[in-house]
């Protein structure tokens, strides 16, 4: 795969990532505006995150690359969602987001936008 398809490929999967995560938490916004937004597009972004690193396997340096954001800031919010799921709950919405989206079939390229 030529680097310009898997960069595509990438933010394709951070894209799908960044919808699961609003509207499991019932925002409606781009997560992937360079600005921090409220503390709940903050906290959707950090689930959106750890959801690409965990149920797509993306290195966090990836994350942080198709996110527009630091590789500390992808490590922070997987770190924050590890912690998360120590509570019951927070921990069987992340579960059912990363089976979601494992779940869900590999875009095909090129992808249009």
């Amino acid at each position: 795969m030529k680097p310009d398809e898997k960069y595509q490929l990438d933010c394709a999967r951070v894209g799908f990532a960044c919808d699961a995560a609003a509207f499991a938490l019932g925002i409606k916004a781009d997560l992937l505006v360079p600005v921090r937004g409220t503390a709940q597009h903050a906290f959707a972004r950090q689930v959106a995150m750890y959801l690409t690193h965990v149920a797509f396997g993306m290195s966090l340096h990836r994350v942080a690359v198709a996110f527009g954001r630091d590789r500390s800031t992808g490590a922070f919010a997987c770190h924050l969602n590890e912690d998360r799921r120590d509570d019951s709950k927070a921990g069987d919405m992340l579960d059912e987001l990363e089976s979601g989206l494992r779940a869900a079939p590999a875009p095909r390229l090129p992808l249009d936008r």
